[in-house]
């Protein structure tokens, strides 16, 4: 009985980690199902609220230097003949981190 109780506790607490690794392997899949149909570089940067919540009050999001960072890596490592297809969809954030952003896919060379 105390066995199974113990690996109740354990498929418990692995069960939202497991969850997790699905939804974003299932998200990597679609992404290159995406670039692949429009023979192009996706990059995706999405913001949204957490479930978990700190002390009843959801963690605010938004969009920062780091954000930036990662998407300007992302379109500084595309080939400058790759298309770029871009989602944000971020609540707003900083003005410097957004258009670092906007210089970057003004000066990649394909569409």
């Amino acid at each position: 009985m105390t066995d199974l109780f113990w690996l109740f506790f354990i498929f418990s607490a692995l069960q939202p980690v497991l969850r997790q690794r699905m939804l974003d392997a299932m998200r990597m899949r679609k992404i290159a199902q995406l670039e692949r149909k429009r023979n192009s570089r996706v990059i995706l940067l999405v913001h949204r609220q957490e479930t978990m919540r700190l002390l009843g009050f959801p963690p605010v999001r938004y969009i920062d230097v780091n954000d930036s960072e990662q998407v300007l890596r992302a379109i500084q490592m595309t080939d400058q003949d790759v298309p770029l297809d871009i989602v944000l969809h971020t609540p707003g954030g900083l003005v410097l981190a957004a258009s670092q952003i906007a210089r970057a896919i003004r000066d990649h060379k394909a569409r």
